[in-house]
């Protein structure tokens, strides 16, 4: 199992931002996006390129705490998009954002939203690096998806993204955030995801484990109380909550309802 080099996440950055601006030229901004409720496609194009001039100016300035958010939250002005204005504005986001990544390193401390914890690099700027190759990623899926057309990624990417997101979703601070989390834990609850389109070398099988008195999850291959099984891409879209788990292509075994729980109660931002 390898992890995304620093360098190729501030790489992917730049690529996912491309391909969404491939993806919108021409299209209509206004539809709505149904996987972000509330927003059409010019909003969360808005949105995105907003989170990526924020965290640039985090990671640029060693910021000690949150900066103001508000400018990429608040969308209401948005409402009739140009693709011709707005897809270089999102280009030229996501490259002052890897250009200032690769200037900083891997390694230089400042605030980010979460501890150090696992494989999640807080307090450092590897965090955003990651965060937004996965988060520009998804926000390609919710654009492209709304506007009816097909929506791949690549492997790596889609695995470094499950891996995070499980991550992510098993930080302690959950339980002192949102206590009802602990409702999740109970004996017997395991979730095993299983993509059926990539190699044996690729060891893309997790498994979740709320058996204790904390959120677990691993690479491995076991049998667990419900398991899901499809394609890579399709699976992280389900935990994201981008695609429902019922769907084509996609076999659900065991425990259903300890899946749509899990799925109800863990979530990130």
């Amino acid at each position: 199992m390898t992890l995304l080099s620093f360098d190729r996440r501030c790489s992917e950055i730049v690529a996912q931002t491309r391909l969404l601006r491939g993806s919108i030229e021409g299209a209509d901004l206004t539809r709505p996006v149904p996987s972000c409720p509330g927003w059409s496609v010019g909003q969360l194009l808005r949105h995105l390129g907003g989170t990526h001039r924020w965290a640039e100016e985090i990671v640029r300035t060693r910021a000690p705490e949150a900066l103001p958010d508000q400018h990429f939250r608040d969308l209401s002005r948005y409402v009739d998009e140009d693709p011709a204005e707005l897809a270089p504005w999102l280009v030229e986001g996501a490259e002052l954002l890897a250009g200032t990544l690769r200037a900083a390193g891997p390694d230089a401390e400042l605030w980010t939203p979460v501890p150090d914890f696992g494989q999640i690099a807080g307090g450092r700027a590897d965090f955003y690096a990651r965060r937004f190759t996965h988060e520009t990623a998804i926000h390609r899926a919710d654009a492209t998806l709304a506007l009816g057309e097909e929506y791949t990624l690549d492997q790596e990417v889609a695995l470094d993204a499950f891996d995070e997101w499980l991550a992510l979703g098993s930080l302690p601070m959950h339980f002192e955030i949102h206590p009802w989390m602990r409702e999740l834990l109970g004996p017997g609850r395991t979730l095993h995801f299983h993509a059926t389109d990539t190699a044996p070398e690729a060891a893309a099988e997790w498994v979740v484990g709320l058996t204790g008195d904390a959120i677990t999850w691993r690479r491995a291959h076991e049998k667990a109380a419900v398991a899901v099984r499809g394609p890579l891409t399709d699976l992280l879209l389900i935990i994201y909550k981008r695609r429902p788990a019922r769907s084509a292509g996609v076999e659900i075994l065991g425990d259903e309802k300890l899946l749509d729980f899990w799925l109800e109660r863990v979530s990130f931002g």
